[in-house]
């Protein structure tokens, strides 16, 4: 139940965020990883290898799971990547003798987006080199279905998924991402919706006799649908980005993604699905974290459920020196900021 967003601050900085929502707690650390690190796909499975690549570039972001996969983050020349759940859309090619020299696992393509490329161009020819395949995972009982944001300090913005139809890369000019259906059929459902307004209604005047008036502030958004499921958020999401004020410069570009994304902040409880599939039975969504990327400066930002104050890594600065992969967490303890003293 994921939200990307895309902001453009006057200034010329690319500014990705997105909420990452799950069931449960996915165990997301920070990790960054520094350029020459041999990377191993097919992690997932024992048994087999897939393709074998040193990184040329150093990158950080969030993994999940305990696995040494980025599923959010950006490398040392700005570029961002994202995943979002694709459940139902989501198809993969089989692993086979002839493409396992060249297969990465769906939930490992972040590391090999953010260690080769520094553009959403170089990501598209990149793609054509990899066969993607789908690895069984136990904490969800299958493969990752997901499909891709991508974002370069540049401004450039690409979806990219796979299904039964093969690869398909969108450019993403409206600047939002959600789940599924896929993302063309999002851009065609948005234009039901292209008359909603910031500015509230006039009054109307009825019969010669009555002139009716909105009953509050916000009447030109009237029919923005509410619920949280992903075709209505990719249009709240859609909304709030396009027709919400500019931001002068990053900093404000920064806070503002943050704001608009705490109207997508999910508590517990509200989205909820038993299973018996797992061991976890009971599904409640919520948001686990929030990210927001700074292409220009190569800053990232982070906040979580428990936490929620913003905190932020330099991408540059964190790999300055550093050898090896290191990761910290990222989660802590809620706290809050008691001002009572201020009245004594």
């Amino acid at each position: 139940m994921c939200t990307g967003i895309i902001l453009h601050s006057e200034d010329g900085v690319t500014i990705p965020a997105r909420t990452m929502e799950f069931g449960f707690d996915i165990q997301s650390n920070i990790a960054v990883v520094p350029a020459g690190t041999e990377i191993r796909s097919l992690s997932g499975n024992q048994l087999q290898t897939g393709l074998v690549y040193k990184t040329k570039y150093g990158f950080g972001g969030l993994n999940a799971l305990g696995r040494n996969i980025i599923v959010d983050g950006m490398n040392e020349k700005g570029l961002y990547f994202g995943a979002f759940y694709f459940a139902g859309f989501a198809k993969y090619n089989e692993l086979s003798p002839e493409n396992q020299s060249q297969a990465i696992s769906s939930e490992e393509l972040g590391n090999y987006i953010l260690a080769n490329f520094t553009t959403v161009d170089e990501v598209r020819e990149g793609l054509k080199k990899v066969t993607v395949v789908g690895t069984f995972i136990k904490e969800i009982q299958n493969f990752a279905p997901l499909h891709y944001s991508v974002v370069d300090a540049n401004g450039g913005a690409i979806v990219i998924e796979y299904t039964e139809k093969g690869l398909t890369i969108f450019n993403n000019d409206i600047g939002v991402m959600t789940n599924p259906p896929t993302f063309d059929w999002h851009m065609t459902h948005i234009r039901n919706y292209i008359g909603l307004s910031t500015e509230n209604v006039k009054p109307v005047a009825v019969n010669k006799k009555v002139t009716l008036t909105s009953l509050s502030q916000g009447s030109g958004l009237m029919g923005l649908p509410g619920d949280y499921t992903s075709p209505s958020r990719f249009l709240r999401a859609a909304a709030f980005v396009n027709l919400s004020l500019p931001s002068n410069n990053v900093d404000e570009g920064v806070f503002h993604a943050f704001h608009i994304l705490n109207a997508f902040d999910i508590p517990k409880g509200l989205v909820t699905e038993v299973t018996e599939v797992t061991e976890h039975g009971v599904f409640n969504d919520y948001t686990i974290w929030t990210s927001v990327g700074d292409t220009k400066n190569k800053d990232y930002y982070f906040r979580t459920y428990l936490s929620p104050q913003q905190c932020k890594i330099n991408i540059v600065e964190a790999l300055n020196g550093l050898d090896v992969p290191k990761i910290i967490e990222m989660e802590s303890t809620h706290t809050y900021k008691d001002v009572t003293a201020q009245f004594v």
